[in-house]
């Protein structure tokens, strides 16, 4: 008779996912508290700005630099020290006492809270068949959808009730209590006792398809030699960008276009966080399934990011919608997508490398995602500004959507082309 395999391996995505939450939560929480914080810091809109490229610029920098760590010392001990940096940096928040003190604390934080995802992705490949990894990613990264969400409420009640300085406090201690599950609970399959040998026959379960050959580590110089390591960061620096204009301008497009003011968007905005998070788990579960049909891995999951680039496609037509509903149907089928996109371009760097670089390769692909995050931004304001000038300012979002449109069909091309003709190399 055939052993029931356990399933310890979703309480690791458990923990993957509070991580994930209280990453957004910490780095969001600047943005909620903004107006209060302006006007106690006297902060123009430059000031604001400062601060948003200071946490930007050094995220992007701290995902090579931990992405290296984690493939150095391992999951455990690298994701440990990545929440206990970006908890503390979290904490100093509510010390600081000048605009320079929020820029050298945004940029403390951003090298701690780049250590997430390397770490994740990781725990994702050591626990998991490919075949359930862009679910476990989708599960987990829907994290990024929750704290959105949860956030104004928690953070706004303990502003009103302590204090900003008590919001950033509270939230930094989240991660330490997150900590202690993960010391607990976190251990590579084959030291984890609460696995049997049914699951872990599962987890190594991966037929002997294989795109890259050998489980050494590779060295910088093979990684960045290979087509197949600029597909992954060509495909995140062209659609993170998309990500971060949804969070940080649709509540103004809302108000530019609806004349909805930011505390009326949070009901069309939660909406659209909502819709992503079904769009970041299901987005994970089709490339599962196609597996599951007998698809080669590879095959699956270009398909099926193909697919999620069609479905951001509708939001060209976000420049014709005539009420507020009808954009935020369009927005949220163009977010769900892009989730759904995010959790298996995620795997494909668990599906194509060695376990012992997964993170190094993450980091990489992450840091160009901020770069892109970074020039984006600069390319909207321009845009913004010159139709604001205008008096057209909404015809400058429509240019945005229709960019935000087509940015993924674009990468999956580039991404096709890189690695179309997948060939075993031998890298041991």
């Amino acid at each position: 008779m055939s052993q029931i395999r356990t399933r310890y391996r979703w309480v690791i995505v458990s923990l993957l996912f509070f991580a994930t939450t209280i990453n957004y939560v910490d780095r969001q929480i600047i943005g909620l508290l903004k107006d209060y914080l302006g006007k106690d810091f006297n902060w123009t809109e430059t000031d604001y700005s400062n601060i948003v490229i200071a946490f930007t610029s050094a995220y992007a920098l701290g995902n090579v630099i931990f992405g290296i760590i984690v493939d150095q010392i391992g999951t455990k001990k690298g994701y440990s020290f990545a929440i206990i940096f970006w908890s503390l940096a979290a904490a100093a928040h509510g010390f600081v006492k000048s605009t320079f003190g929020f820029d050298m604390a945004r940029v403390a934080l951003g090298l701690g809270e780049s250590g997430n995802f390397p770490s994740a992705i990781r725990s994702i490949a050591e626990w998991f068949p490919k075949k359930e990894r862009a679910l476990a990613t989708g599960i987990f990264n829907s994290g990024t959808n929750i704290a959105p969400v949860l956030s104004p409420f928690v953070i706004l009640w303990i502003y009103n009730s302590y204090g900003w300085r008590t919001a950033f406090v509270l939230t930094g201690l989240l991660g330490f209590i997150w900590l202690i599950f993960w010391l607990l609970y976190y251990e590579v399959p084959s030291k984890k006792k609460g696995v049997n040998q049914a699951e872990f026959d599962y987890i190594h379960s991966d037929t002997p398809e294989v795109i890259i050959a050998g489980t050494g580590k590779l060295s910088w110089f093979s990684i960045l030699g290979m087509k197949k390591t600029w597909a992954f960061i060509a495909g995140k620096f062209f659609t993170d960008p998309v990500w971060w204009f949804y969070l940080f301008w649709v509540p103004s497009y809302f108000n530019s276009r609806y004349k909805i003011n930011l505390s009326g968007s949070w009901m069309y905005v939660s909406t659209i966080y909502l819709i992503a998070l079904a769009g970041s788990i299901l987005g994970g579960y089709l490339p599962g399934w196609l597996i599951g049909k007998g698809w080669q891995i590879f095959k699956a999951r270009k398909t099926s990011m193909l697919i999620y680039a069609l479905c951001v496609t509708p939001v060209f037509f976000v420049q014709f919608t005539t009420n507020a509903w009808s954009a935020v149907g369009l927005i949220s089928l163009g977010a769900a997508a892009h989730q759904a996109w995010s959790a298996n371009i995620f795997t494909t760097a668990s599906d194509v490398f060695p376990k012992t670089s997964v993170s190094s390769i993450v980091g990489l692909g992450t840091m160009a995602g901020a770069v892109g995050s970074i020039i984006f931004p600069i390319l909207i304001g321009a845009i913004l500004d010159h139709f604001k000038s205008l008096g057209k300012i909404t015809a400058g979002y429509n240019i945005i959507f229709v960019i935000c449109s087509c940015a993924y069909l674009i990468a999956w091309v580039i991404m096709h082309l890189l690695t179309d003709k997948i060939k075993k190399e031998n890298t041991a």
